[in-house]
């Protein structure tokens, strides 16, 4: 091939791709320089040399299902590029976290099973100010989370590793409520 004609190729034409299959069997080409964003695809690829065809598609986690995925693709395509300010990347971060309780969890789940950890940690984040200040009702419903502890469970004693002084203080306020508890149920029988 003359010089000239090395001249047309363009960059596209010349990227790699890594095959990747999700748990319900469905199999995508992606952008390896993309892919391999994720430690855990890129483990697979280099150590395994899966991915390669589509015959030896990198086999993802269960956790990590095909919308998962490509919000997960999208994530790394836009922080991979090189030279992004740190006032686009954060605009961009918020942005992508704004979706529901179940997406949010669900995506958290399967960047930590591709061990994306800077996602994880966004993700996580989103999650924890979604439950910051709320009640443990609220945070139940919030999640959709049934509520199956009984009035005793909910007053046991918190573990103290730390000598706090405050889950001190809550454990003698349960052991009080325990006692208010139990002398309602011995009325109860006796009645």
């Amino acid at each position: 091939m003359a010089e000239s004609e090395m001249a047309v190729i363009k960059p596209e034409a010349m990227k790699s791709y890594i095959w990747l299959q999700t748990v319900d069997g469905s199999i995508q080409q992606v952008e390896e320089e993309v892919a391999l964003f994720c430690p855990m695809i890129c483990r697979e690829r280099h150590q395994a040399g899966m991915g390669a065809s589509k015959n030896y598609a990198i086999s993802l986690p269960q956790r990590v299902n095909p919308a998962s995925l490509g919000l997960i693709l999208d994530y790394c395509r836009f922080h991979q590029v090189p030279g992004r300010s740190n006032k686009e990347r954060k605009s961009f971060d918020e942005k992508f976290i704004k979706m529901d309780t179940k997406g949010l969890c669900e995506l958290t789940s399967a960047a930590d099973a591709l061990q994306l950890r800077p996602l994880v940690d966004l993700t996580s984040r989103a999650l924890a100010r979604m439950i910051e200040g709320r009640t443990p009702e609220e945070i139940r419903e919030i999640f959709h989370l049934p509520d199956d502890l009984t009035e005793e469970e909910k007053l046991e004693p918190l573990r103290n590793i730390t000598a706090d002084p405050r889950i001190r203080l809550l454990n003698r306020l349960y052991a009080k409520k325990r006692k208010e508890l139990k002398e309602r149920q011995m009325v109860q029988v006796m009645e």
